[in-house]
């Protein structure tokens, strides 16, 4: 499905195990979504919250099955762009780097450092390539219903921040934190790169709420980070993330027009391989991502 700038909101939500338990989704169906990229992390769950669609992915999968390194990006956004999203809310853990950032804080980020190697970044390549732009990696729109949606819930946040996004799946050492630290970052994870970007390649506004649920390895005053330390403070932390979804989606409700901040038309100026010389078989597998533009 191409979604043209101006179509009526779909709303996605990417997010960890127990997100998508939100009261009052109704007409609910899990189903599979085929992609031009393999197989996504899991089927996706369709739904309505007072009238408004919305569609929610499990990003690991149900059950936590898929390590991030492992993760395919790429089918994760395609899915979500085939099932009409126009709008990705990314839900995700987190560790703080700041002593003003707790557990049990959602920050609504802003900026990434993307420190991932292992992983595709990009939808397109030899035979069509496109650069889009990244300066603003975040949609302001989005970002700011967020934060409003937050403040209305009285959940402890921080608006706008830097997430480094490190390759894992192994935590970070002293030295890599402390490092961070000095460049200024806020948060760190291991989910929303590429992902991010690859939904600014396809056209769809991206918010992301980093929830903090550890202080990494650097706080003198608190234990290094643990697995068993993260699920406890997750799982208070899903009921924020729910209440957040549930009062998010109203807001962006009966769009009319395309995104002010350019994301569902980002890539009228990113493409730059001639009409001529484009791969057809590109053009194809970018029959959704890009449909908009590539004339699908």
């Amino acid at each position: 499905m191409v979604a043209i700038p101006g179509t009526p909101p779909v709303i996605g939500v990417i997010g960890g195990s127990g997100v998508y338990e939100i009261d009052g989704l109704t007409n609910t169906h899990w189903d599979r979504v085929e992609t031009s990229f393999g197989e996504a992390s899991d089927e996706l769950l369709f739904g309505e919250l007072d009238g408004q669609k919305l569609v929610f992915l499990p990003r690991h999968g149900r059950g936590h099955r898929v390590p991030p390194s492992e993760l395919n990006f790429r089918a994760n956004v395609d899915a979500m762009k085939r099932a009409g999203v126009t709008e990705i809310l990314s839900v995700s853990a987190c560790g703080s780097f700041k002593e003003e950032l707790p557990p049990g804080t959602f920050v609504i980020c802003d900026q990434f450092i993307d420190r991932t190697f292992a992983r595709v970044k990009s939808f397109f390549g030899t035979g069509l390539v496109a650069h889009v732009g990244l300066g603003h990696p975040i949609c302001s729109r989005l970002a700011a219903f967020a934060q409003e949606a937050c403040a209305e819930l009285g959940i402890p946040h921080q608006m706008g921040g830097t997430y480094l996004a490190m390759e894992g799946p192994q935590f970070s050492t002293l030295a890599e934190s402390e490092l961070y630290r000095s460049w200024g970052c806020d948060v760190i994870g291991m989910t929303n790169m590429p992902e991010a970007k690859l939904a600014r390649e396809a056209e769809m506004c991206y918010a992301t709420v980093a929830m903090v649920t550890d202080y990494d390895c650097w706080h003198p005053n608190h234990d290094h980070v643990t697995v068993d330390a993260i699920i406890q403070v997750l799982m208070s932390n899903a009921d924020k993330a729910r209440a957040l979804i549930k009062a998010v989606t109203p807001k962006l409700a009966g769009r009319d027009e395309s995104c002010h901040a350019g994301c569902h038309t980002a890539l009228d100026t990113a493409i730059i391989t001639a009409p001529d010389a484009r791969d057809p078989e590109m053009v194809k597998r970018l029959d959704a991502v890009a449909g908009r533009v590539l004339g699908g």
